[in-house]
């Protein structure tokens, strides 16, 4: 089998996706920050927050935000006690990712995976997040010149 990592914007259009074996850990995954597609602005001039799940709840997840440069929020495990009493509290994201998936899974070659190696199937998912960014970029369009 195979697993996905999927690096998505605020609005949920598909920045970085890689994959890997159904075998790896969740945290071998950081690959995917290096494998954005579009370029980022300076952390310094816009500030860029990662959400990650309590799978990266660990100090390898805490390095890897920190050498990226993102202000990372982690959901923490279970009976551990907070960062800080007076730090903001954001809300959950988790499903900006996962309506990312869902839409590509719409794709039939996506949802049923007929390529055998998996550079065929990486190229597959990269072309099916290329059609949801044409399709982000035609809404965007088509409400500007309303």
């Amino acid at each position: 089998g195979v697993k996905w990592s999927l690096l998505v914007e605020r609005t949920g259009s598909p920045l970085g996706i890689v994959i890997a074996g159904a075998n790896v850990h969740d945290t071998k995954f950081w690959m995917h920050l290096d494998a954005v597609v579009v370029r980022r602005p300076s952390p310094v001039d816009y500030p860029q927050h990662l959400c990650l799940d309590r799978g990266y709840d660990n100090p390898t997840g805490e390095t890897a935000v920190r050498d990226h440069e993102y202000i990372g929020h982690t959901r923490q495990r279970p009976g551990q006690p907070p960062d800080a009493p007076d730090t903001k509290r954001y809300p959950a994201r988790r499903w900006v990712v996962e309506r990312t998936i869902a839409w590509l899974s719409k794709f039939r070659g996506v949802l049923v995976r007929y390529e055998v190696h998996d550079e065929n199937y990486l190229g597959l998912l990269q072309f099916a997040c290329a059609l949801i960014w044409t399709r982000v970029w035609h809404t965007l369009k088509a409400q500007t010149v309303d």
